[in-house]
């Protein structure tokens, strides 16, 4: 298999390419259902594809096994990222030897964030930025591996003060990076063109870096909530007519994915423009989602030539296929898996395996016609659900079967602060539970902006229950996520309001709770015993050694809807839903963050104490009250003495 370098090298001189970053899916429906969207993307003809790093545990398997999946059943040109902060050489070797047993002849060196306090670090790392993994790696296999490396259009920052973000302080680090072997550089995200075209000139003022191969890094628009998060984390400029645009279209998510294709569609022009075509590639941070990626590719004049090419070394005999778990009918034929795919992307027990539900939807006949291919990926026709059925809201929130479930940017649960210091400052140093409970009532109350569960300010809609949350929390029930009932409102309401216009919005009364083990066997259960056998509430809870119980069955076929709408001309909207296996891939997550909360204090601290022993010795519970009529009902039930 060639490497980036070698592919990028035998392009004519005017053809331009595209990759795309995917990351490893939360759920086992969720990596058969990438798959599926994979097979069909892959007729957009990418260069390569990347793979994002997990450190460390399952995750770092994960993205493993997918980069494996890519390359050997896929035949996609793989890269797979690597971090390398803090991390022990030992996973470094097994990751390198791993990709190469595989095939990967690609690695993405990035630094990755480095612990919040010392006393965390890994003792005797090796590695302290990516500088020193592309010298490692060239080290121990030559030319074997083709190594990229990230840039920064508006400079690099670490935490969150800006105030020094400059690219030119940037430079000598990039030129280190290249002297040392790096191949090529993907840019950190930018919704500002200007920023990146000031960027390139930047890089080819500077001998070293003037003949280097620079990609641009784009985001498509999916969700106003996507883009401002990421934006932030990114610290990307927002120019104020972009800004504008999509805060006048807030409510409606159509509107913000059409609008979010002309804006990357005019960023790839202005810079192929501005550029005189010396940009050669162009790399879309997927997100795990098909349809915004294809309508740029398609739309974009710069791009669409490159679909037209014929898809080469590329096996795709399940290649149409639908990637949601909806009923299917049943003279559709279940795709095949190679042996090699299910060795490498099933657990033993098969999890993975593709459902019933999985099945190709139309003959082979039309597998290499590219004009259905990307009518399915752009949401067209009576087959372009399978693009977008997952398309709204892919967050916490979102359907578990979508490969985008729980990730806006595919690198992790993150406490939403860059370091101790700021820890600190947003949440203090609490030492007994009463002050902890102080933390999660001032989120409430809006006098912080973020807790390590949501870095999102809160919905107008909070305030309805706010009075009940305080009292909740003032238990020393700490809670992560709530909604309050609606029995339908219009879709223009300035607190409930979402979707287009003329809808009308339902919601059922919601609430995740952080509960003392023995509190929740002892006394909140056997309250609750009644409300749970007659399904009045239903619920799932966890500890953080993965233990899930229910009043439900525990399978992926119980899903609970607890946000709906119903619009003019659309099949029923359910944005937010949760089951089983999100709720199961939320409580490892939601449990992490106690213990990354914890390591922003010293060890033995009463702080660190405190954070740890909630960490050991709670257990999560979400509570779903059905009867969204009665608005009072699950506050009422949860606050009775």
């Amino acid at each position: 298999m060639a490497t980036v370098k070698e592919k990028i090298q035998s392009l004519g001189p005017n053809d331009k390419f595209i990759s795309f970053e995917f990351f490893p899916p939360k759920t086992d429906s969720g990596l058969r259902n990438l798959l599926a969207r994979l097979n069909r993307m892959s007729a957009l003809n990418p260069l390569f594809v990347t793979v994002t790093w997990g450190a460390g545990g399952s995750t770092s398997v994960k993205s493993l096994d997918l980069a494996a999946t890519f390359q050997n059943d896929l035949g996609l040109t793989t890269v797979l990222h690597l971090t390398c902060t803090n991390t022990n050489k030992e996973i470094i070797d097994e990751a390198l030897k791993k990709a190469k047993e595989n095939g990967i002849r690609n690695i993405l060196a990035l630094r990755g964030d480095p612990p919040r306090a010392e006393e965390y670090w890994t003792p005797n790392c090796d590695f302290n930025g990516a500088v020193d993994l592309v010298k490692y790696i060239k080290q121990e296999y030559g030319d074997y591996f083709c190594v990229g490396v990230a840039g920064y259009p508006e400079g690099h920052v670490d935490g969150s003060d800006t105030s020094f973000q400059d690219p030119n302080k940037d430079i000598p680090y990039l030129i280190e990076k290249i002297e040392a072997g790096a191949d090529f550089i993907i840019t950190q995200l930018f919704y500002d063109s200007e920023k990146f075209i000031a960027y390139e000139q930047l890089l080819a003022s500077y001998p070293q870096l003037k003949n280097i191969t620079l990609i641009p890094g784009l985001m498509p628009i999916t969700t106003y909530k996507v883009f401002t998060r990421a934006s932030k984390l990114s610290h990307a400029t927002i120019p104020p007519e972009i800004f504008e645009k999509l805060q006048n279209s807030i409510n409606d998510d159509d509107a913000v994915k059409n609008l979010g294709v002309d804006i990357l569609t005019d960023i790839i022009d202005n810079i192929n423009t501005k550029t005189n075509g010396r940009i050669k590639g162009y790399h879309f941070y997927s997100l795990n989602l098909e349809k915004a990626v294809a309508s740029i590719i398609d739309k974009s004049k710069v791009l669409r030539p490159i679909m037209e090419l014929p898809t080469n070394n590329i096996t795709r005999d399940d290649a149409i296929l639908s990637d949601s778990d909806d009923d299917i009918e049943n003279d559709r034929v279940i795709p095949k898996i190679t042996k090699r795919r299910r060795s490498s992307i099933l657990n033993e027990n098969g999890l993975a395996e593709p459902s019933s539900a999985q099945k190709a939807i139309i003959g082979k006949s039309l597998i290499n016609d590219k004009k259905v291919l990307l009518d399915i990926s752009t949401g067209k026709g009576a087959l372009g659900k399978d693009a977008t059925w997952d398309d709204f809201p892919n967050g916490r929130f979102g359907d578990s079967n979508s490969p985008a479930y729980g990730e806006i940017d595919g690198y992790g649960p993150n406490l939403k602060i860059h370091s101790h210091e700021e820890a600190s400052i947003k949440w203090g140093t609490p030492e007994t539970t009463t002050e902890l409970s102080k933390v999660f009532v001032d989120y409430l109350s809006g006098r912080i902006d973020v807790i390590p569960w949501a870095d999102n300010s809160l919905s107008p809609e909070t305030a309805l229950i706010q009075e009940e949350l305080f009292e909740l929390n003032n238990k020393g029930w700490f809670s992560s996520a709530s909604q309050p009932a609606v029995n339908g409102c219009k879709s223009s309401d300035n607190i409930f309001g979402w979707g287009p216009s003329n809808g009308i919005i339902y919601q059922k009364a919601f609430v995740e709770l952080f509960i003392p083990r023995e509190q929740w066997e002892q006394v909140v259960h056997p309250k609750l015993k009644n409300h749970f056998d007659e399904r009045i509430i239903t619920y799932y809870q966890g500890d953080r050694h993965g233990n899930i119980s229910s009043n439900l069955e525990l399978n992926h076929n119980t899903k609970n809807a607890i946000t709906w709408g119903v619009f003019p001309h659309k099949e029923v909207l359910q944005p937010t839903i949760i089951d089983y296996e999100s709720f199961k891939a939320w409580n490892e997550e939601a449990f992490h963050l106690w213990l990354e909360w914890a390591r922003c204090y010293k060890k033995n601290s009463k702080s660190y104490e405190l954070l740890n022993n909630i960490y050991e010795n709670y257990v999560l519970v979400s509570f779903i009250h059905h009867d969204f009529t009665d608005e009072s009902a699950l506050w009422n039930i949860l606050l009775d003495e």
